[in-house]
């Protein structure tokens, strides 16, 4: 049986000695079968698991939470170590002699002293990086991204170009046009599941409230996940009130789960 490694290592390090014992020979069978590829999912539950955690400020979680984001680091360095590819410390050392090189107002001489210009400058010298000042601007979004947070980094590179809205009230102005153009597409009959332009329509009022909540400097995914959290907060609510009259959600008809929903609004105004 494998030593377990000591608390006294230093913490990272202990990190990285029980992953290559789960991956070494009389480990862990899951552990072993992964790749880089098949630990894909894992990275983006974690991220997402992460996020939720610091939305709740519930420091164990968080810190659980990012520990288990750590350990998909760690664990892809570790696999592309034992073929002699890389290893975390090359990880480490890519993001900080970037975050040196993105940083001149920092590490360097020059002078930057707002948010907005610090932005530009990292996109600035990030193209100078990539020798991609002839690149298409939206070239450098990532595919992988959910479709909500794509909207939002294609909207912010149009945006640094001037592709966009004057102010938030002109936004405003295009949902009201998209919410015109669905009810178009809703009233050419047809069968809804299946009407292509219905969905293109759609697609478009998504975008376009994408495009206001960063219009007004918020994020559209952090908006949802918390518009998420309430209804479902004031949902499970609903579900207790109907359960101390008798009744549950199944059995009961609209107008009765509408009079315990208005119930769980007032109680929280």
């Amino acid at each position: 049986m494998p030593e377990t490694p000591d608390k006294s290592i230093e913490p990272i390090e202990r990190l990285r000695s029980i992953v290559r014992i789960l991956r070494g020979p009389g480990g862990c069978p899951w552990d072993i079968e992964q790749t880089q590829k098949s630990l894909i999912p894992n990275i983006l539950e974690e991220a997402y698991e992460a996020a939720d955690a610091i939305r709740t400020e519930n420091r164990e979680h968080i810190i659980e939470e990012l520990g288990d984001l750590l350990l998909q680091v760690v664990m892809q360095c570790e696999i592309a170590s034992e073929s002699n590819d890389f290893i975390l410390e090359d990880a480490a050392n890519e993001i900080s002699e970037k975050l040196i090189r993105r940083h001149p107002h920092v590490f360097g001489d020059e002078e930057i002293n707002d948010s907005e210009s610090v932005l530009n400058k990292w996109e600035e010298i990030k193209r100078e990086e990539k020798g991609s000042k002839k690149q298409n601007i939206l070239q450098s979004v990532t595919n992988g991204l959910p479709s909500l947070i794509k909207a939002h980094e294609i909207q912010k590179k149009v945006e640094k170009v001037g592709f966009d809205w004057p102010e938030a009230k002109s936004v405003i102005a295009k949902i009201r046009e998209e919410i015109d153009e669905v009810e178009s597409a809703i009233n050419e009959g047809g069968a809804i599941q299946s009407n292509e332009h219905l969905a293109e329509e759609i697609g478009d009022l998504l975008f376009a409230v994408t495009n206001l909540t960063r219009k007004v400097g918020m994020d559209s995914e952090s908006l949802l996940a918390a518009a998420n959290e309430k209804f479902t907060r004031r949902f499970n609510e609903l579900e207790k009130i109907l359960e101390e009259n008798g009744s549950n959600v199944v059995d009961s008809n609209l107008e009765s789960m509408e009079k315990a929903w208005a119930k769980v609004k007032n109680k929280e105004t």
